[in-house]
């Protein structure tokens, strides 16, 4: 599952001419708050930059140039908040929005004729398994050194 999903983000990526990472990033964006056209108002602070380095790992220099990559493709664009004007906030453009929902919408019918398949027992224990794994691997990640 998790090398069709790749696949599925690895294919995204080759369309619209982005790098593996950069594709991270805008699914990291996307899942962020959306802002209330009429107030620009969030739900949640927005995404920043220093979120996405903590989350993918990077350094800040890579974020920067993943996140100009993505301004440069129109994917997003960074808004400098209105009381402090260090803090960057990241969002999504309207019409990168529509192009990433539309490519990802098949997914999304498949995840749902998938969970059809199911009880909502049955479900409930694929989650909690899943959530095990995450924190399992969670846990090697932030605990154990690499080996070479």
């Amino acid at each position: 599952m998790t090398s069709e999903f790749h696949q599925i983000a690895h294919d995204f990526a080759q369309t619209y001419g982005l790098h593996p990472t950069d594709v991270q990033a805008l699914i990291i964006i996307l899942d962020g708050p959306a802002s209330d056209p009429l107030t620009d108002t969030h739900p949640r602070p927005p995404v920043t930059p220093g979120m996405l380095r903590e989350q993918l790992r990077l350094t800040s220099g890579a974020v920067t140039a993943c996140l100009d990559r993505l301004e440069k493709a129109g994917h997003i664009r960074r808004v400098r908040e209105a009381t402090d004007r260090r803090v960057v906030h990241l969002h999504y453009q309207p019409r990168a929005r529509e192009l990433a929902r539309a490519f990802f919408t098949p997914l999304a019918r498949a995840t749902d004729a998938a969970r059809g398949r199911f009880s909502e027992e049955e479900l409930r224990t694929v989650v909690r398994f899943l959530a095990a794994m995450n924190t399992e691997l969670t846990r090697i990640r932030d605990t154990d050194p690499p080996t070479e």
